[in-house]
């Protein structure tokens, strides 16, 4: 038999970018072709797209595991890899999509919705891109991105406008039946209806649509029986319909202690937490959405005399009351109408849709895109940022030209300066992603004050300057006029040339 999920913790992952090849091109004829390597293809998106024959959650119980295809490295000739298909993923509509925290990523409505919750990385420069005015023939590439990682949970609240509550047995998939197109399972056992039914209904002109939620009992807001798993079915519902049964044999119910121990679990689902910790319906009155009381199965003889007894109590609750027979659809049409009019006096209380805005926001003028921090771990410091982070993911840290070059892009981003004004000193380690290594800077002269610049060395200081072996201008000039000098000369006169020289 197949079963109903609605409510499923997936784990999702993109598909990691292709890398970009290091490449010279090499034809007969043509000695100096250049670099030609192409770049890297971007990883596939994992998207949820709401699909009209989708209505269970059922496929992402089995296949918990979804992954979007990688893409293709780079090629010589100039040749880019393909980019990987993205992975869509079908859901119902109606679907809810939230972290492990609870934070909601998206709410699905609409066939057709799509929605990207987690991206591809993207695909590596080949040295062909790389290759610049200063940096003809670049010997490196840079790596692919890893795509990104995303465990969420998907949750299916139905979309209907009308929903049938009640206990088991109650009537309420007869009731789908008898007022819609739809086939639900019916019998004559408790919890027959396991999975909520939907049918279209029109009345007075009015379309709506109709859910029946399997049987609620005392307890159900705590998780005893199938209610807390589809009372999240009634959140989305604008009128709530009461479907009592006239009926019923059993010791201690009656219309208006059923009516009464539904609004108690309709309360407690409105306020209190699930046993899981999850939260269930806080901040909803769905106490105030049931305005409509149905008494069915008035075909049997001591249920109609049982209507008399019963309505006076439940107009005292600003209930609506309605007799009917699902079977023989007496009152049926009474109600249908009732229906329609509570629906659209809902969509006309709804505010007008608004065009959604754009808001674009500008980066002030003194933000690098990076932050400086102390790291408690090392006792170094922390360079935190989306650019310098994907920096480090893409180089190849085998190869010193790549080194340079990202060592060249972070002193462009500024990095060096601000590890100076933070207080950092040479030999600090410096963690970049998930990179750490020492720090050696080379800031340019005139860079910091001479305050900022104690305990870094100033211009001239450098170490790299401590063994300087190099002639100075005027020993230069003097070797210079040495070497026109004939061999003759420099025998007789020595002193002489060298004094005049350094006149």
């Amino acid at each position: 038999m197949a079963a109903f999920i609605d409510r499923v913790t997936v784990h999702v992952s993109a598909g990691n970018g292709g890398h970009g090849v290091s490449s010279v091109h090499r034809e007969k004829f043509k000695p100096l072709g250049g670099p030609d390597g192409g770049n890297g293809g971007d990883g596939g998106d994992v998207v949820l797209e709401v699909d009209s024959g989708v209505h269970t959650l059922l496929d992402f119980h089995h296949h918990p595991h979804q992954k979007a295809p990688n893409g293709k490295p780079g090629a010589g000739s100039n040749r880019n890899g393909a980019r990987g298909e993205d992975a869509v993923l079908r859901v119902p509509e109606g679907t809810v999509v939230t972290t492990a925290d609870g934070e909601v990523l998206a709410d699905l409505m609409g066939i057709g919705t799509r929605v990207v919750i987690a991206a591809g990385g993207r695909g590596g420069l080949g040295n062909a891109a790389l290759a610049n005015a200063r940096r003809k023939a670049p010997g490196f590439a840079l790596l692919g991105e890893p795509g990104e990682t995303v465990d969420a949970v998907l949750e299916l609240k139905s979309v209907a406008d009308v929903g049938l509550v009640g206990f088991p047995s109650a009537g309420k998939s007869s009731l789908v039946a008898a007022m819609s197109a739809a086939k639900p399972k019916i019998a004559d056992y408790p919890f027959t209806t396991l999975v909520p039914n939907l049918g279209v209904i029109r009345s007075g002109g009015v379309t709506y649509t109709m859910a029946d939620v399997p049987g609620l009992i005392p307890g159900a807001s705590t998780g005893r029986g199938l209610g807390l798993q589809f009372l999240r079915h009634v959140e989305r519902c604008a009128v709530l319909v009461h479907v009592v049964d006239m009926a019923t044999m059993e010791p201690g119910r009656d219309p208006e202690t059923d009516i009464a121990a539904l609004e108690h679990e309709l309360a407690l689902y409105s306020t209190d937490q699930s046993p899981e910790g999850e939260d269930a319906g806080e901040g909803i009155d769905l106490v105030g959405r049931l305005k409509i009381a149905v008494l069915n199965k008035i075909d049997v003889p001591d249920g109609r005399e049982l209507v008399d007894l019963v309505r006076t109590a439940l107009e005292a609750r600003g209930l609506q009351v309605f007799p009917i027979s699902a079977v023989t659809g007496e009152g049926l049409p009474e109600l249908g109408y009732a229906l329609a009019s509570a629906v659209e006096a809902h969509r006309a209380s709804l505010p007008a849709p608004e065009a959604t805005r754009i808001t674009l926001t500008p980066r002030a003028v003194d933000d690098g895109g990076f932050t400086v921090e102390p790291d408690p771990r090392t006792d170094g410091w922390m360079v935190l940022g989306v650019r310098p982070s994907r920096w480090v993911r893409q180089t190849d840290f085998s190869n010193d030209e790549a080194v340079g070059y990202l060592a060249d892009r972070l002193n462009r981003l500024g990095v060096e300066i601000a590890l100076a004004k933070a207080g950092a000193k040479p030999g600090d380690a410096i963690t970049v992603g998930d990179v750490t290594f020492d720090w050696e800077p080379t800031l340019p002269a005139g860079t910091l004050t001479v305050e900022e610049t104690a305990g870094l060395g100033g211009r001239g200081t450098d170490v790299r300057l401590e063994n300087n072996t190099r002639p100075r201008a005027e020993d230069r000039l003097a070797a210079k006029k040495l070497r026109r000098t004939p061999y003759e000369l420099i025998e007789e006169y020595p002193d002489e040339l060298w004094n005049d020289d350094r006149a």
